[in-house]
């Protein structure tokens, strides 16, 4: 959702050294792509990693800072690595301490909810740069990357002229935002027999418990991920072969968009204005509930009516939709 972002600050500084400040767990997401200079790991939750990127800052010596996140941390993050100019939106402690920025938009004493990326554009806006006429989530693929992901799917038994349909169960965020696995296996088995597809059931490290859990509860034949332990860089290839993804509420919807791909997001305890950007092929399920959103990590009440009452049928109904007639 950030990356028109990117893409703005390259246009507007074509001749500049655009250095990017990220986890080391996301560096896989945007290596390949033409905005950045440089890639810098952001370890800054210990002190020998503030004092890599303070180290990398000096050799690099960047002339001014954009914040896209919120948090007061990041802004002491770049104060320690000597940036002298440093822009973000006005919140929390920081708001005293910036060089310039956005206030947030507020409804009453609240900040108001919206669409994450033209959020973060808001920031560009600011600074005065030429935004993109079509604003858009954006990612990249090497020729490297792309000869590993045909390889991978080769080793799945997947066909240049398969269907092939993405199931995405976990979430990192926390288990709000999960449909339940038994969910899963039902619609695995509604999807397989009413389609000629293959499921590609994609999982990140730590979701090995959520994706054997399906496999075990269902009848469907369906290509399990968890032990080739794909990274968010081997991720991309895999969601740009789909012709349609299954997903919770979490980072590989983004990809989706990012590649065209049909898609099916099961949306439960988040607000879904934030995501509400190219929704062009989303269908966005959300149940209409009182307690929603409530943005807990785990269900407060206990009974997560949010992800239970969207049911298989309706999923496999608004594939139907997507894919067209069963074959």
């Amino acid at each position: 959702m950030a990356t028109p972002v990117f893409e703005c600050l390259r246009a507007n500084f074509p001749a500049a050294t655009i250095t990017a400040l990220i986890r080391p767990y996301a560096r896989g997401i945007l290596e390949d792509a033409p905005w950045f200079d440089h890639i810098v790991d952001c370890g800054d939750k210990k002190w020998q990693g503030l004092k890599a990127i303070r180290n990398e800052f000096s050799r690099l010596q960047p002339q001014f800072g954009l914040l896209l996140t919120n948090t007061t941390h990041s802004w002491l993050t770049f104060r320690f690595a000597g940036v002298a100019k440093t822009y973000g939106y006005r919140r929390n402690l920081r708001k005293a301490f910036l060089t310039g920025g956005p206030d947030p938009v507020r409804e009453g004493n609240k900040i108001k909810p919206l669409p994450m990326q033209e959020y973060y554009l808001e920031l560009c806006r600011y600074l005065g740069l030429e935004l993109p006429e079509k604003p858009k989530a954006t990612l990249y693929i090497s020729n490297e990357l792309a000869r590993k992901g045909t390889a991978q799917l080769e080793s799945y038994g997947i066909a240049s002229d398969d269907r092939v349909i993405g199931l995405n169960p976990g979430a990192s965020f926390g288990s709000s935002k999960c449909w339940p696995t038994q969910n899963f296996a039902r619609l695995a088995e509604q999807l397989q027999a009413n389609f000629r597809c293959k499921l590609l059931l994609l999982v990140g490290p730590g979701e090995e418990a959520i994706a054997a859990s399906i496999v075990s509860q269902s009848k469907a034949a369906i290509i399990n991920t968890a032990a080739d332990k794909i990274d968010l860089a081997e991720l991309k290839p895999l969601i740009q072969r789909c012709d349609l993804l299954i997903t919770n509420d979490t980072g590989p919807r983004h990809y989706a968009v990012a590649f065209d791909v049909p898609h099916i997001v099961l949306m439960g305890p988040t607000n879904a204005i934030y995501t509400a950007s190219n929704l062009q092929q989303s269908t966005v399920l959300q149940r209409n509930l009182p307690c929603v959103p409530c943005h807990k990590k785990t269900c407060p009440l206990g009974h997560h009516a949010c992800m239970r009452e969207i049911t298989p049928r309706m999923v496999f109904e608004a594939a139907q939709r997507s894919l067209g007639a069963a074959t």
